[in-house]
């Protein structure tokens, strides 16, 4: 193998992607935007759920409960209705995710020290916000009756006694339970599937079609050479964007990283060798541009968006879809970033996932080799 000439190959490729414009534009702004987009733009916290009420009560009770409401961080009332219909209506119009029914007997019934219901009428088109936003509101009124009980007791004269189990709750790795901290790492696996497959994914395909693949035939350069030498300029531009991307993590959303700068550098550079890997192999099987640049996103943006537990988590999808996860080395990436990001684990207790992507590279480079001759075909 010549150095001279795989560093020829290298430059031949860097000067194609500083003419093509596309080629370039995804290179430098595809990551920082994916990086604001995702950070700013994509939030399942669910914080501030407009609520209308209805108080037929109207007592200070009441109001004293609504004020629990609207003390709670996941809470805005928006508006005091006098009927039910009105909330009917502001759920119907996407104005308000819940509505609050007051009984009028509400404050009769608590001094008497009897049960009262509260009627929280729900919007459940979206299911998910659905049940956070009932077990947000049991929260609520549960602490607000728990308050109520005591003070009953208290003006009874009865004494109070402290429930016989009780759970402390600690949250670790992510203490503010902000789901920026856990979507943004992920975002690294999503820049660098279209960094290294999607670009690579057209760089035989696109000396076939341009006819120039006939000059590097009946050239001295090996095929080994012309591989790595289209590689290498993506492989330094992937690596270039996970720092820009890292910067942009941890200095301006403010992710916690706790690991290792050397374990995030080796991960990334062993996962980026494989989608490199698996893009040219695509453009050798395709060399059509179009149709290597759909099978590139199909094999190697989706599953990391969809299949990867970047967003959706893995253990709660049906099992058929878990097993399949396991043969997209966007799985075990994503997972190596959160554990370095957010948890600081040490390298040694990495090996889950970083064996599964050496073996991945092993693979992908046998197949790479063996599918790209150097011949006119």
């Amino acid at each position: 193998m010549s150095l001279t000439r795989l560093l020829a190959v290298a430059r031949k490729e860097v000067l194609q992607i500083l003419r093509d414009t596309r080629s370039l534009g995804i290179v430098v702004v595809m990551p920082v935007t994916l990086m604001l987009l995702f950070g700013y733009g994509v939030n399942i916290d669910l914080k501030g759920l407009p609520v209308y009420v209805y108080d037929q009560d109207g007592s200070q009770q009441s109001q004293d409960l609504l004020k629990h409401f609207q003390a709670s961080p996941y809470f805005h009332i928006v508006r005091a209705v006098d009927n039910v219909p009105a909330i009917a209506h502001a759920l119907d119009a996407g104005q308000a995710k819940m509505g609050l029914v007051i009984p009028w007997n509400f404050s009769q019934r608590l001094s008497q020290g009897g049960p009262v219901e509260v009627q929280a009428l729900v919007d459940a088109s979206d299911d998910n916000t659905a049940n956070v936003l009932m077990g947000y509101a049991q929260g609520v009124v549960q602490g607000y009756s728990t308050g109520v009980q005591i003070s009953w007791m208290r003006s009874h004269g009865l004494s109070l006694q402290a429930a016989p189990i009780n759970i402390a709750t600690r949250t670790w790795y992510n203490e503010d339970l902000e789901s920026r901290a856990f979507i943004i790492p992920g975002v690294l696996a999503l820049v660098m599937s279209v960094i290294g497959a999607f670009l690579t994914s057209l760089t035989i395909a696109r000396e076939w079609e341009r006819g120039s693949m006939e000059q590097l035939i009946s050239t001295p350069i090996t095929a080994m050479e012309i591989m790595l030498g289209k590689l290498a300029p993506y492989f330094v531009l992937g690596m270039i964007d996970v720092a820009v991307c890292a910067v942009l993590a941890i200095a301006w959303f403010h992710v916690p990283f706790r690991g290792s700068y050397l374990t995030l550098t080796v991960s990334s550079a062993l996962f980026l060798v494989v989608v490199l890997l698996l893009g040219f192999f695509i453009s050798v099987a395709a060399k059509n541009q179009l149709a290597a640049s759909q099978a590139a996103l199909i094999i190697t943006f989706l599953p990391a968006f969809l299949l990867s537990g970047f967003l959706f988590s893995i253990d709660q999808m049906p099992i058929v879809l878990q097993w399949i996860t396991y043969i997209f080395p966007a799985r075990y990436y994503v997972a190596l970033l959160k554990k370095i990001f957010l948890k600081g684990t040490p390298a040694a207790m990495l090996g889950v996932d970083l064996l599964p992507l050496a073996g991945f590279t092993v693979v992908l480079a046998l197949v790479a080799t063996r599918s790209f001759h150097k011949r006119l075909e």
